[in-house]
């Protein structure tokens, strides 16, 4: 038996007690204050017309806006994968542990998808599965995969690309944080920023270096990468611009963030024919 929405007020305090990173309005009256506002951009990720009748996979769902979108868009069945325990995402080592418990608990143990997915009256199913362990011969192959800013926190990104290529049987869609200045300074270069320090931060490429790791990963581009911002949501602090803030690239960073939003591209590719899984 399906779970009835709750009402609106009990809805509102759940939303209340944690952090979100996605915004998203469940009900009339009740938003998610998120980190990012995907909203906008969801009309200029290129889905394919219809959705209708086929199989997709979110990778790295975290509170579910692009698995909720695509069954929104008329897709057979929607699965959404996450790894919910924070110990096994990809942190280099020596990281402290205070810094684990803070960065970990922003996903809450998966509890905004739960309410998300039951304020919206949503069949996708979410697994606890790491994209490293994604097997056809488990999960079977998906239609269209939805792959979103999580490239940048692995350690490797090209095996992720890997296990995905496995079970993507049509298309894959890319939308990934980048480096912004590495992208400007060299346009048609694949290179990349590595950070791995104190956090799953990893690598950050410029945008042609995500293109570069899909061709790695065993797929071909077939549009972008193109640039574009993520415009931060109702719950991030905007960093308001001074000397202070220029003087550091982080800070310069923050001040990016609050003008435009995170840069991030956007890329469709299909998995290369005669490869194997």
């Amino acid at each position: 038996m399906e779970e009835s929405p709750p009402a609106t007020s009990d809805l509102a305090a759940e939303v209340a007690a944690i952090e979100w990173y996605h915004t998203m309005e469940l009900a009339p009256g009740v938003t998610t204050r998120g980190w990012l506002d995907t909203r906008p951009v969801a009309p200029t990720v290129p889905f394919p017309p219809s959705l209708d009748g086929k199989r997709c996979l979110d990778v790295a769902t975290f509170n579910g806006f692009w698995a909720f979108e695509m069954e929104r868009r008329g897709a057979a069945e929607v699965v959404a994968i996450d790894v919910l325990d924070p110990l096994r995402w990809d942190w280099p080592v020596g990281s402290d542990q205070e810094t684990i418990r803070i960065i970990g608990s922003r996903l809450a143990g998966g509890r905004g998808f739960e309410i998300a997915r039951r304020a919206l009256g949503s069949s996708v199913e979410r697994l606890e599965r790491s994209v490293y362990d994604l097997d056809p011969d488990d999960l079977g192959h998906f239609d269209v995969v939805y792959l979103g800013s999580l490239l940048v926190h692995l350690r490797d990104p090209v095996a992720a690309l890997e296990r995905i290529r496995s079970v993507c049987r049509d298309m894959l869609i890319v939308v990934d944080g980048i480096d912004l200045l590495l992208t400007l300074l060299l346009p048609w270069t694949p290179v990349a920023r590595l950070d791995g320090k104190d956090r799953p931060w990893w690598w950050y490429s410029n945008a042609a270096g995500l293109g570069r790791l899909l061709e790695a990963g065993g797929f071909d581009v077939v549009e972008g990468p193109r640039r574009m911002f993520m415009p931060p949501g109702p719950g991030q602090p905007r960093a308001r611009p001074s000397l202070r803030l220029l003087r550091s690239r982080q800070g310069r960073e923050a001040i990016l963030m609050a003008l435009k939003g995170d840069p991030h591209a956007m890329a469709v590719a299909r998995p290369r024919s005669g490869l194997q899984p």
